[in-house]
């Protein structure tokens, strides 16, 4: 995982639901590619013509409500999305999305702070959010572990590791 991060900002509201992230009228579809095209097809069905890999999604507070189903995190990791920042994040979602690799920032006011499309830059070891005039805001730290995890690319390979090294002690 990069450390910092340099994309365009892509901004919803409150209460963006896992429907709207990935409506469940998609769930047959299995494939990876099939399940990228429909990221956040529920709240602007052009997302995955505009988005480029490392770009942003900037929300208010309760990002993910909703279902449990993995599908809305993993369509945003297919599509590229480089982070999410939100003001605050439905829990299930932010574990699922932290499993699969997926970085997740919480600040506050943040949604009041950009604007679609700004040009932002992220420094995930301090949390700094910044444009092109400088510093924006300073999200809330990740801890260590969610670290080791998101550098491991998720969970699953971060275990991976962890049992291959045991294994070879």
């Amino acid at each position: 995982m990069q450390k910092l991060l340099s994309g365009n900002a892509f901004v919803f509201g409150k209460n963006v639901d896992t429907d709207q992230i990935y409506p469940g009228r998609f769930v047959e579809f299995t494939d990876v590619e099939d399940v990228a095209k429909y990221a956040m097809f529920g709240a602007d069905p052009d997302f995955t013509k505009k988005v480029k890999k490392g770009d942003f999604i900037v929300a208010g507070t309760n990002f993910g409500c909703g279902s449990s189903r993995e599908h809305a995190a993993i369509t945003l990791k297919a599509v590229g999305v480089g982070a999410i920042i939100a003001e605050s994040f439905a829990r299930i979602f932010y574990r699922n999305a932290i499993n699969l690799g997926v970085p997740l920032l919480i600040c506050p006011n943040i949604s009041k702070l950009i604007h679609m499309n700004d040009a932002l830059s992220i420094d995930f070891q301090s949390g700094a959010i910044s444009g092109e005039q400088g510093l924006i805001a300073t999200a809330e730290p990740l801890s260590e572990y969610v670290l080791n995890i998101l550098e491991s690319g998720g969970i699953k390979s971060l275990i991976k590791h962890q049992l291959e090294v045991v294994n070879n002690a």
